[in-house]
C-alpha cells in the first residue's frame, strides 16, 4: 500500500498521508509531481491511497474508479426522513429515538447514517469494519463529510466506527446490550446496476455472514437482528430469517429476527 498526497499538498495533508502510511503499514511517497500511475509502476504497488481537500481517495490498478468516501443513497435517505418521510429500513427494523444499533457490516456507512439520523442525539450507533482501508476512508469520511446541512452532519459525527471483526467484537458483549443488531454483508448475488458499490467490492469483506454471527447477534439483541441482501438470496432461509420485501420496487430486501427472551 501507498499513501501520497495530491499535486499541491497542504502540510495538514501530508501529516494525514505520513500518519495513515504508518497506520496501515503502506508506505508514504512524496508526490512530487509525479502521476499515480508512475508512483505504482516505480513502487511495484497496484494500490495507492491519496489525502486531498475532498477527502480520501483510493486508486486501484484496475481500471475502475477510485474509492472515496461519500454516504450515497443513506443522505437521500435521511434528508427524506428529515422532512417528514419513511425509510424501509426504520419501518422494518423498528428503530426510534434513544435507540441503540449496532451495525456489524459498515461499508460506507450509509445505513449506519439512516439509523444514526433516525435513534438522535439520545441513541447510539456502532458501526463495525474489518478491512483496515476501508476502515480509515470511512472513518476521515464521517469526521470531514459535509452534507450542507448541521444536524445531518451531526448525525455523521455520532456514528461510532470501531475497526474490528464483527464476530469477535459479538462475542466480547454481555447479553441485551443494543435494540437492534444489523448486518449487510456484501450480496451472494450482486446489485450489478448500483454502480457506487463496484469500487467498494474490490476492498470490503466477501466474506458470508455465518450462523455463529447469527446466534451471537440474538443473544447481544435486545428486540430486532436484521440483514440486507439481494431479494433472490438463498441467505434469509440459510441462516433462519424471515423475509420481508420492500414496498417500493427494489433488488433489496430485508430478514428478521425478533427477539423474545423467556
Amino acid at each position: 500500500m501507498i499513501v501520497t498526497t495530491g499535486m499541491k499538498p497542504t502540510e495538514e495533508e501530508t501529516a494525514l498521508a505520513k500518519a495513515l502510511a504508518a497506520e496501515l503499514g503502506g508506505r508514504f511517497v512524496p508526490r512530487n509531481r509525479q502521476t499515480l500511475s508512475a508512483i505504482r509502476r516505480r513502487h511495484q504497488d497496484d494500490r495507492v491511497l491519496v489525502t486531498g481537500p475532498d477527502g480520501l481517495r483510493l486508486h486501484a490498478d484496475d481500471g475502475g474508479l477510485p474509492l472515496r468516501y461519500h454516504p450515497g443513497m443513506g443522505l437521500v435517505r435521511a434528508r427524506r426522513l428529515r422532512d417528514g418521510g419513511t425509510d424501509p429500513l426504520v419501518e422494518i427494523s423498528g428503530a426510534r429515538p434513544g435507540d441503540s444499533v449496532l451495525d456489524c457490516t459498515a461499508g460506507l456507512a450509509g445505513d449506519a447514517f439512516v439509523f444514526a439520523w433516525t435513534v438522535g442525539p439520545s441513541g447510539r450507533v456502532v458501526a463495525l469494519e474489518s478491512e483496515a482501508v476501508l476502515y480509515v476512508i470511512v472513518r476521515e469520511g464521517l469526521r470531514t463529510y459535509d452534507t450542507g446541512l448541521a444536524d445531518l452532519n451531526a448525525a455523521l459525527r455520532r456514528i461510532e466506527l470501531i475497526r474490528t471483526d464483527h464476530l469477535d467484537y459479538l462475542r466480547s458483549l454481555p447479553d441485551d446490550s443494543f435494540d437492534i443488531v444489523y448486518f449487510d454483508p456484501m450480496f451472494r448475488i450482486p446489485v450489478l446496476e448500483s454502480s457506487s458499490m463496484l469500487p467498494l467490492r474490490g476492498i470490503a469483506n466477501p466474506a458470508p455472514l455465518s450462523p455463529e454471527a447469527v446466534r451471537e447477534a440474538m443473544r447481544v439483541a435486545r428486540r430486532t437482528v436484521m440483514m440486507k441482501e439481494n431479494r433472490e438470496s438463498g441467505e434469509f432461509e440459510r441462516l433462519g430469517f424471515t423475509r420481508v420485501t420492500a414496498k417500493n420496487p427494489s433488488a433489496v430486501a430485508y430478514g428478521v429476527i425478533h427477539v423474545e427472551r423467556p
